[in-house]
């Protein structure tokens, strides 16, 4: 039963819809824009969810440089080896694992237009997923933001004339500095060549060098501490500059989803514009073609090799997005009939053909490195965020102009990392709106994102003291890994085989006038929650503590992390059991069944799209509202008109 009061309040706003603040349409009137006019054409619904995923962003600073996790690797050849070895498994991963799920959560909130709480009214005793998504969104927010204030910061440092990071003659700088360029060639604004003297000091080098930019990010920028439990002092520069990372997510998304969607012309874009800069200048460097023959030359012999595939599948999950929340939370502001399908394929092929890409911009970079410093590729890269902030610094330094190939350098990362956060944030605000659903804080959601924003600054602090970097891999490892395989693999399985998997395809077909493809049909319900199994019980075999570097993690902040990883996959048995505890019935097994039996207003928010079995017996009125009433299942043949026009017969499961 819908109270009356809803009822009068379709009447008030002009939307035919059980639960107004909880469509498109209300979307669109909460943020003071006309209906239906959050999807203008194919390009605003492509490039929100393009720019939402962070695998350009994670290839450029993370992921190439990250070992599988908890692996202990010699320095610098982690990177390099990695790409190498995981690109063949990583497409396996992308066709049977990756696409399909994507596919599964835009369709899931594109057809209840509800964010990543609100789309488990299919089966409420399963809400504890939503939480979880937003526990894990909130853990990537907090450090994605941090990394982007790193940027900032990089970016600021080069409006300079001569990078500060170029030469060994700074205080900062030890006596093992040894820098590829001469201080003595320096004029103005010019970068000299390397000196055949100085390279060759750098070969005798070459294993126990210390780089300018390594001692420029190690020494300056984090002045990094001996020990994660040794805080020491905030560095206020990187403070700064997260106070300033957060202001432009604000102020981007003021608006909401109306001013993101604008800004996400720009973000999703232009990185490819600087890409593409960055390739034409690569591919004309000298050295550059032995960077890229080396990237794409495969190591078989590691193929067959476990934690290649694991890693590559826990890729996927994080390069597209899934078990994030982010993408229920865009595609529940497409229109109903919008063809997800489409998007969904066209969507992470584009972003893993632009971290492929990026590829390329790296590698021809770091074969112009290896060239100068007369070592093989695979010892260039370095672990962790010392590929974006050390190795990419110290190869910019080696390029004319430097300074402008720099600002164009960190820009890019700015975009790509805002892109991310835009939607992070999104996530939040719209399943905190959603879930309390009330017409105040529907006036005030500017407020509720100004909220969310002040609070991932102060969590964001404890990141930007010295000892921050060793606290920023623990939550990249810990919160945003394991936790992602067990929502994933929840929602996978509730979807197909609590709610069903035969009413999710007609749903599906309800939506978007045809039934979801058979590969797709095979992968949701036997392919990919196998996979997810596998790197799930990979995930507990193959572990081994985290290090960084040298440095080796304490067992209380392995700890921390692992109560971080549980603290979003513990919202699920513990919404279960509270909801089975609030359910109706005499028995447990009744409760059981009535805890996951989707409840009557699940299906799609506007009235005018509830067809078929999601079709009210009785018109709603202002003054009495409507009254779902249940049909029997065997009694109920009511034909369904898809958005192609083709009709159908679907049995009534309400």
């Amino acid at each position: 039963m819908f109270a009356s009061v809803q009822g009068k309040r379709l009447q008030r706003v002009g939307a035919e819809c059980p639960h107004p603040w909880k469509s498109g349409m209300a979307k669109d009137i909460r943020n003071n824009a006309p209906a239906g006019s959050e999807s203008e054409g194919l390009g605003k619904p492509l490039l929100s969810p393009v720019g939402y995923p962070g695998s350009t962003f994670q290839r450029m600073v993370l992921c190439p440089a990250r070992p599988p996790r908890g692996t202990r690797t010699s320095h610098g050849a982690t990177g390099a080896t990695r790409s190498r070895a995981f690109m063949f498994p990583y497409f396996i991963m992308l066709i049977f694992c990756g696409i399909p799920l994507f596919f599964m959560e835009l369709s899931f909130g594109q057809f209840a237009s509800q964010g990543c709480l609100g789309v488990w009214k299919i089966s409420p005793m399963f809400k504890g997923v939503g939480y979880g998504m937003m526990v894990v969104s909130t853990y990537i927010g907090i450090y994605y933001n941090v990394v982007i204030s790193i940027a900032f910061y990089y970016f600021f440092s080069s409006m300079t004339s001569v990078l500060p990071w170029a030469y060994c003659n700074n205080p900062w700088n030890t006596p093992d500095c040894v820098g590829v360029l001469d201080s003595s060639n320096l004029t103005n604004g010019s970068q000299p060549e390397a000196l055949p003297g100085n390279l060759s000091h750098l070969l005798n080098h070459t294993l126990k060098r210390t780089s300018p930019s390594e001692e420029y990010w190690r020494f300056y920028v984090l002045k990094l501490s001996d020990d994660i439990g040794n805080f020491g002092e905030v560095r206020l520069p990187l403070l700064g500059c997260l106070g300033v990372s957060w202001v432009v997510v604000f102020l981007c998304l003021i608006r909401g989803v109306k001013s993101s969607g604008k800004v996400v012309y720009f973000t999703a874009t232009f990185p490819y514009v600087v890409l593409t800069i960055l390739f034409v200048r690569g591919v004309t460097l000298e050295g550059a073609f032995t960077g890229i023959m080396y990237y794409l030359t495969p190591q078989w012999d590691k193929i067959l090799q476990a934690k290649v595939w694991g890693d590559a599948a826990s890729q996927i999950f994080y390069s597209l997005g899934c078990a994030w929340g982010g993408l229920i939370t865009m595609a529940s502001y497409n229109k109903f009939h919008n063809n997800c399908y489409r998007d969904s394929v066209i969507i992470s092929i584009t972003n893993c053909a632009t971290s492929v890409y990026a590829g390329f911009v790296i590698f021809s970079i770091l074969g112009f490195m290896a060239k100068h410093l007369g070592v093989d590729v695979s010892h260039v890269a370095d672990h962790g965020p010392g590929l974006a902030f050390v190795a990419y610094p110290e190869a910019l330094t080696l390029l004319p102009i430097s300074p402008l190939w720099s600002l164009l350098f960190f820009f890019m990362l700015i975009l790509l990392g805002l892109g991310t956060q835009f939607c992070l944030l999104e996530t939040l605000v719209t399943a905190i709106v959603d879930e309390v659903g009330n017409e105040w804080i529907l006036q005030k959601k500017t407020y509720v994102t100004l909220a969310v924003a002040v609070a991932g600054f102060l969590l964001g602090i404890p990141l930007t003291t010295q000892a921050g970097m060793y606290w920023l891999l623990l939550m990249d490892n810990y919160a945003a890994s394991f936790s992602l395989v067990v929502i994933s693999c929840i929602m996978c399985v509730s979807i197909m085989y609590i709610y069903g998997h035969r009413s999710y395809f007609q749903d599906i077909q309800m939506m978007l006038g045809f039934p979801p493809p058979l590969f797709f049909q095979i992968c949701w319900r036997f392919v990919s929650p196998a996979i997810i199994f596998f790197i799930l019980i990979f995930t507990v075999i193959q572990y081994r503590p985290i290090t960084y570097n040298q440095y080796r993690y304490p067992g209380w902040a392995v700890a921390i992390g692992f109560l971080m990883a549980l603290s979003s996959v513990i919202c699920i048995p513990l919404y279960a059991l509270f909801k089975l505890c609030c359910t109706d019935g005499d028995t447990f097994l009744q409760r059981l069944k009535n805890a996951t039996k989707p409840r009557r207003d699940w299906g799609p928010a506007l009235l005018e799209h509830r067809t078929g079995c999601y079709a009210p017996t009785i018109a709603p009125s202002p003054e009495d509202g409507f009254e779902v009433q249940p049909l029997h299942p065997d009694k109920a043949q009511i034909p369904m008109v898809g958005s192609n026009g083709s009709s159908r017969l679907q049995d009534s499961r309400i």
